[in-house]
């Protein structure tokens, strides 16, 4: 059953099937979005008692359900060290090495393919962290800064849109170097860091809060550096950065020396949107 699911997304058309599920998750008829919202939560088991708004019927539709935000207080941001970016579970994390990054069973990609083909910026994160956080459909999808910091990159990067469940890491090489994606560079206090937004099969859109949505009419890499002299591009530590509208996946990325994982965390760990991962 896995590798016929496998095959299915090697020969579907991913890009056309990902934009109409955008349409219906866009859609505002009451009788259509309605049922679809409720059966989504009752599904996937939805905890709506933590969002600002736990009826169905409040929502626009699908997308705006999805990217819902949460009451005040739902989520404790850790006082020090590095902080969750996202509710979701470990899918892997550990040490670039030799310029790579794991991926699963004997898979792995380069940091240079993932942050676009910047052999110079990969550079920054030689010998350092990785850490790679899959969003599950019952998860908060709004991703936040896991420490304070100061935009200086954005990059989209156009690709495939593979799901990025577990299944498919352990069975499609460089997974996460070949999906679309968005790559933002931050510099902090601990050095620079990378937040890659990976883009998956049905997945809506990938937002930022200062871009708004990301993905270009034109399917090409796409680079933008911003001003070091404008405040409005630094982001506080559990401030929101972006959001997926449908799940995806998180690769947070760290230069050599700069931090160092929790040592309970492990493959498949749970975990929750400001809580310490690292020192």
């Amino acid at each position: 059953m896995t590798q016929l699911f496998i095959l299915f997304q090697y020969i579907v058309p991913q890009h056309l099937l990902s934009r109409l599920v955008g349409k219906l998750a866009e859609c505002k008829t009451p009788w259509i979005k309605n049922p679809l919202i409720k059966a989504f939560i009752k599904r996937y088991n939805v905890n709506m008692a933590e969002a600002q708004q736990s009826e169905a019927e409040y929502y626009d539709n699908f997308n705006a359900f999805f990217t819902r935000p949460l009451k005040d207080g739902a989520r404790e941001i850790c006082d020090t060290g590095i902080a969750s970016p996202a509710d979701g579970a470990i899918s892997q994390l550990g040490d670039i090495e030799n310029g790579r990054i794991f991926q699963a069973k004997g898979q792995s990609y380069t940091a240079t393919e993932l942050l676009g083909g910047d052999e110079q910026l990969a550079n920054e994160f030689a010998g350092g962290k990785f850490a790679t956080i899959y969003l599950s459909p019952k998860d908060y999808h709004r991703v936040h800064m896991p420490i304070d910091g100061k935009l200086r990159q954005g990059i989209y990067v156009p690709g495939d849109l593979f799901s990025v469940n577990n299944a498919t890491a352990d069975n499609v090489p460089r997974l996460f170097s070949r999906n679309e994606r968005y790559v933002a560079i931050f510099d902090t206090e601990k050095g620079p860091m990378a937040m890659v937004l990976v883009g998956a099969m049905i997945v809506a859109g990938i937002e930022t809060v200062w871009e708004g949505q990301v993905a270009p009419i034109k399917r090409q890499i796409r680079r933008v550096n911003y001003p070091s002299q404008i405040e409005s591009f630094n982001l506080a530590k559990g401030q929101e950065m972006g959001r997926f509208k449908l799940g995806s996946t998180v690769v947070l990325l760290f230069g050599k020396d700069a931090i160092q994982w929790d040592d309970a965390l492990k493959h498949s760990s749970p975990l929750i949107m400001g809580e310490k991962i690292a020192d």
